[in-house]
């Protein structure tokens, strides 16, 4: 397993960088993105997704509120269930999406990264960063990896209304950031590009599952693999750490690397 990691922060953004084997500056390149469950920092989801033998630049960034940048979990709490869309899923999706350009061009110029094809690759939430960062267009992407993927935020803020026994009242402020967020209302954005979403058996199918058929049937070239047994998290409890992967990790893994050297060259 690659072990060379270099950690660091991009203006402002707390990032992993795992190095091709040569080092090769024309290499492609995979931008990452964690989950807000387990793993739910940027090193840990580069332990859990290593993209283990991709020849590429591996870059995982911290998601804002999380890790290095949470308020603490009190206050991560509080923030959740004062207004889980307005207050959590917003600012982070529109934050991350927004300090990306300067992040990324920040990581390029320290460590000599050239202009290669680009990947982009999420887990849940980190998922639907991964997908707005290829709308907005500010990066070229050539392909998109989209794990336990947070797709139509409407079901998902759904189903953790079901778990908390918290039902959303919607308002039209979060509506508009809900229609910003569905990745199949806005599947015409995405043109031709090669996206792939892979779900967890036991993950909520309302929630994850479905909306993941629904964005690859809209796409000419969506992709969905369903992962026997895997539920949403990719890690064990509580994921801010660097740990072990698991064998649905490891496939999840696998079939990530398989998209990336298809689409990207790898």
């Amino acid at each position: 397993m690659t072990t060379d990691l270099r950690t660091g922060v991009a203006a402002g953004v707390p990032y992993v960088l795992r190095a091709p084997a040569d080092e090769r500056a024309d290499a492609p390149v995979v931008l990452a993105w964690h989950l807000m469950d387990a793993p739910r920092t940027e090193a840990a989801f580069a332990a859990a997704l290593p993209l283990e033998g991709l020849d590429a630049w591996r870059i995982y960034f911290g998601l804002p509120l999380c890790g290095s940048r949470s308020p603490g979990d009190e206050e991560v709490m509080r923030l959740a269930f004062a207004d889980p869309v307005l207050q959590m899923h917003d600012p982070v999706n529109a934050g991350a999406v927004a300090e990306l350009p300067a992040a990324f061009a920040a990581v390029r110029a320290e460590h000599g990264i050239g202009d290669g094809p680009v990947g982009v690759l999420g887990g849940s939430a980190g998922a639907g960063v991964a997908g707005g960062v290829a709308l907005a267009g500010d990066v070229p992407v050539r392909a998109a990896v989209l794990v336990s993927p947070l797709i139509q935020l409407r079901p998902a803020v759904t189903y953790l209304g079901r778990v908390f026994g918290r039902p959303y009242d919607w308002t039209p402020e979060s509506d508009a950031v809900a229609d910003r967020m569905d990745l199949v209302a806005r599947a015409d954005e995405f043109g031709d590009l090669p996206v792939r979403a892979i779900v967890g058996e036991e993950d909520d199918a309302d929630a994850f599952l479905h909306p993941a058929q629904a964005l690859a049937r809209a796409l000419p070239a969506g992709d969905v693999v369903t992962v026997p047994g895997m539920g949403h998290a990719l890690a064990e409890e509580p994921g801010l750490e660097p740990a072990p992967q698991t064998p649905h990790a490891a496939e999840v893994d696998a079939h990530a690397v398989a998209w990336f050297r298809q689409h990207l060259g790898a």
